[in-house]
């Protein structure tokens, strides 16, 4: 079997994604490792699980982020994973607030927890989106236009273009490292016997909003950002 690491399929065949997340196997922040090292030490098959993969793209052919305009993939990136956190994060903080005052008699200590790693989780990925909308994304969206036109790029205020993406990529680890808190803190999102309408959207929105930051951190860690240090 080849040495391609985890995060190299996935930016190569978007449709794996599933298959990973399936099997858990973490493709965004710890892409960077084989996949067959990945799936001996998870006791899983690697020859299985990439033909699990090709079976999936087979099906399901996605957009290639590795071909596209660069502009193209930080334009979807803000309208499709920046707009959904400004959305949820917000909405998410506001169920957790009302989980903590209907069931903290029963699991305030555990909820309690949970909303420290959100809150530290939410003011980080704010601040975050600020950077790469700001800073980061216009300056890479400058340099290709620059190497459209054939004209040398305009000088950076921040030096070169790798200093903010090193930046970008050790808040992308504090992030998939709160994520994981997050499932640890709530057993993998098992809900108590008296989980209320409430309790269960809030856990669903959890989920949902760590497969979407999986998402999101593996088209930047894998994609924009290699593409980046390697084309401008």
């Amino acid at each position: 079997m080849n040495r391609q690491t985890v995060g190299e399929i996935a930016a190569e065949q978007p449709a794996s994604v599933r298959v990973f997340e399936k099997y858990k196997i973490d493709y965004c922040c710890g892409g960077n490792r084989p996949l067959e090292e990945v799936c001996r030490e998870r006791g899983l098959s690697p020859e299985a699980v990439l033909a699990e993969v090709q079976a999936a793209a087979a099906r399901a052919p996605e957009k290639d982020w590795t071909k596209a305009a660069l502009c193209e993939l930080t334009d979807h990136i803000v309208s499709t994973h920046h707009e959904y956190l400004k959305a949820e994060l917000p909405a998410l903080d506001a169920r957790l607030a009302r989980v903590i005052e209907a069931h903290s008699a029963a699991h305030g200590e555990m909820l309690k927890r949970l909303q420290e790693v959100f809150e530290g989780l939410q003011n980080e990925l704010l601040t975050h989106l600020r950077k790469e909308e700001f800073i980061l994304f216009p300056a890479i969206e400058s340099a290709e236009r620059a190497r459209q036109e054939g004209r040398p790029p305009e000088p950076m205020p921040f030096g070169h273009i790798e200093n903010p993406i090193r930046m970008m990529i050790h808040e992308h680890d504090s992030a998939g490292e709160a994520l994981a808190q997050m499932r640890k803190i709530t057993s993998d999102y098992t809900l108590p016997p008296d989980a209320c309408a409430t309790f269960r959207a809030l856990y669903t929105g959890l989920q949902e909003l760590e497969a979407d930051l999986h998402q999101h951190i593996h088209l930047e860690n894998n994609v924009l950002f290699p593409r980046a240090l390697r084309e401008l």
